[in-house]
C-alpha cells in the first residue's frame, strides 16, 4: 500500500475523531487527536518535501513531526493518570 494512502486514511480518522470529541464536548481527546492529526501531517509534509528534493525543509518537519509524536505520548500517558 502506497505510504501517502496510509498518511491520508490516518489523517481522515483524526480529523473525524476531532470533530467528534469537539461536539460531544471531551476536550481531553479532542486535544489528543488534533495533535496526532499534526503529527500525522507534518510527517505526511516532510515526506513530500523529500521526494520533491527539499533536503533542508523535509528535515525541519520531520523534527516538527516528531514533536507532535512526542506530545501525543506525553499527553496519552497524562490523560491515563488522570
Amino acid at each position: 500500500m502506497n505510504v501517502k494512502w496510509i498518511f491520508g486514511i490516518g489523517i481522515g480518522i483524526a480529523i473525524i475523531a476531532s470533530f467528534y470529541f469537539v461536539i460531544q464536548l471531551n476536550l481531553n481527546m479532542a486535544v489528543l487527536s488534533m495533535v496526532g492529526l499534526f503529527a500525522l501531517t507534518n510527517g505526511m509534509r516532510a515526506k513530500t518535501f523529500h521526494d520533491q528534493g527539499l533536503a533542508r525543509e523535509s528535515k525541519w518537519m520531520k523534527w516538527v513531526s516528531y514533536f507532535f509524536v512526542l506530545a501525543f505520548i506525553v499527553l496519552i500517558i497524562i490523560y491515563s493518570v488522570i
